[in-house]
């Protein structure tokens, strides 16, 4: 539907992730994956979704100037952000279990931006979801982490993982921006174009 609505328009995913990828094929979009390695950092003092927003659109920048006149990037940038910190992805075993073992019988925030650029405009929109996590044992975060590997997530978890199944007792948001990506709000920003 909103496929043929779009058809005028090139859609870029600027994203390695393969849940974000996953999600345009869900949506029925035709879309092209380019990639540009970039040093994600930001002020620190920056906080909550203007971390979020800052990476979204400094990832959208790298392609300044290398966009067509019927193309529109998309890039987005996710956090989990607890006790007035930001949770990116684990550099290794110990800080994913760290980081799981801080997030253990408490809530905190998954926070997603999402920028969309063409030559002539930028547009961020973003997203915070409340999740609340179970009390977790060191046994059963180690195994998770031993067993899923979860190393490219920010949280250092994936909530449609086994972890996702045993330790979430509360969802208060978008599911899907958990994942990576509100995709309800890019469907509906899409939907504004056509």
């Amino acid at each position: 539907m909103l496929k043929n609505k779009l058809k005028q328009y090139q859609l870029i995913l600027a994203s390695g992730s393969p849940r974000r990828q996953q999600f345009f094929k869900d949506l029925n979009l035709d879309f092209e994956i380019r990639l540009k390695e970039i040093e994600e950092i930001y002020p620190p003092e920056l906080k909550a979704a203007e971390i979020t927003n800052f990476l979204a659109e400094l990832k959208a920048n790298a392609f300044e100037g290398e966009l067509q006149e019927n193309e529109i990037l998309i890039t987005s940038d996710t956090i989990v952000w607890h006790n007035e910190k930001a949770l990116g992805k684990p550099k290794d075993r110990q800080d994913a279990f760290e980081i799981l073992k801080s997030l253990s019988n408490s809530t905190h925030d998954v926070i997603t931006s999402v920028c969309f650029k063409t030559i002539t405009n930028t547009k961020l929109l973003c997203e915070t979801t409340k999740v609340t996590f179970n009390a977790l044992s060191d046994d059963e975060i180690l195994y998770y982490i031993d067993n899923y590997k979860p190393f490219d997530k920010a949280g250092a978890y994936g909530i449609q993982e086994w972890i996702g199944f045993i330790a979430v007792s509360k969802i208060e948001g978008s599911y899907a921006n958990v994942m990576g990506l509100p995709v309800d709000k890019v469907y509906e920003y899409l939907s504004t174009l056509a």
